[in-house]
């Protein structure tokens, strides 16, 4: 099966058993989600989603928290891990956001990345989610899938990255990114691999034998 055969495969059986998905992430505002994206690393959405609306309760815009002390943030943060990193830069970039930015988060990839804890995977979620422009933000679940079904060569996130964008259609980039992040949540986790699922053949062929959990 040539790589082409491998792209077109992985979205024909999208469009057919896949519908539209949504963020699992809970948020109201721009600033919120970007907020639950910076809390969201290496955490689960669950537990972001558990988090968040007590840190929103005290501040749900970026003058709210920039007024807040640290440790307030770190308080309500902690169970989200980092939380001293990531309270710093939400405080910080609270501050930017109003300083440089008229209190909106910007619209733009070089803006957003300019802010404290963001990085391109979670500028491209905002521009795609909040933004409508293309993007395709790549987390561990997308990077995990690709490396094992042969459509990517797994040396970094950049290069999965890249190649998802070569291969798929600019215009089905956004609802795709959540699709492949459902399906490794639910079928194809990291340590496991439901059996029988369409791509079970070619996660065998370009990944170490996994264990395979029964429907």
């Amino acid at each position: 099966m040539t790589q082409e055969e491998r792209y077109n495969g992985v979205l024909a059986w999208f469009a057919d058993n896949v519908g539209k998905v949504d963020t699992e992430l809970h948020y109201h505002s721009p600033y919120e989600l970007l907020v639950a994206v910076i809390l969201s690393a290496q955490c689960t959405d669950k537990r972001v989603n558990e988090v968040s609306p007590k840190l929103f309760a005290l501040a749900d815009t970026p003058q709210k928290m920039s007024k807040l002390k640290l440790s307030q943030i770190e308080r309500v943060i902690r169970p989200c891990g980092l939380y001293k990193n990531k309270a710093a830069n939400i405080k910080k970039l609270s501050s930017d956001i109003l300083e440089k930015f008229g209190g909106e988060v910007p619209d733009s990839f070089e803006a957003l990345e300019s802010l404290p804890g963001v990085g391109h995977k979670t500028a491209s979620v905002m521009m795609s989610q909040v933004f409508g422009r293309d993007a395709f933000p790549v987390d561990t679940h997308i990077h995990r899938l690709a490396t094992r079904w042969g459509i990517s060569d797994g040396k970094s996130v950049e290069s999965t990255e890249a190649a998802l964008k070569k291969f798929f259609p600019k215009e089905l980039w956004n609802r795709l990114h959540l699709q492949l992040i459902f399906y490794g949540r639910e079928y194809c986790k990291a340590h496991t691999c439901k059996e029988g699922k369409p791509f079970c053949h070619m996660c065998e062929k370009f990944a170490k034998k996994i264990p395979r959990q029964k429907r």
